[in-house]
């Protein structure tokens, strides 16, 4: 079964003071699934990892190395939200519209969503859509 992550499921692993075992969990399932992530994600993604440069968080070369890694993983790219359903799920659950895209998508495909976003994992507890828990050692 595929995945939705959002940026925040993943993002630890390029960022060496974060701890990465999500990420890790969510990218070992990614690559042995798929993953089914909104166009927005591959945006938000870089300006998310140019940010850190910014703050000196992750070099220019880390984050080449780690986009290089992410397209080497099962992304299916879909870029058909429900404009409606994304407006009504931020309306509802108090959620950005980026936020309620990954929810949407989720959603829609009858997938887990990933994410370490607490707001958007209780708006997806609250609309009945199953969380990505990393399996047992």
């Amino acid at each position: 079964m595929a995945v939705v992550p959002d940026v925040s499921a993943i993002l630890a692993q390029a960022l060496n003071d974060e701890d990465a075992t999500f990420a890790e969990a969510v990218i070992e399932y990614i690559a042995e699934h798929e993953a089914i992530v909104p166009t927005l994600f591959w945006y938000e993604i870089r300006n998310v990892l140019v940010m850190a440069e910014r703050r000196k968080r992750i070099s220019a070369v880390r984050t080449a190395a780690f986009l290089s890694d992410l397209a080497l993983l099962p992304f299916l790219v879909d870029d058909l939200p429900r404009e409606g359903s994304v407006l009504d799920l931020a309306r509802r659950r108090s959620l950005t519209v980026y936020d309620a895209t990954y929810l949407e998508l989720a959603q829609r495909r009858g997938v887990p969503l990933a994410t370490l976003d607490q707001a958007l994992a209780a708006a997806a507890k609250k609309e009945g859509v199953a969380l990505f828990r990393p399996r047992k050692a």
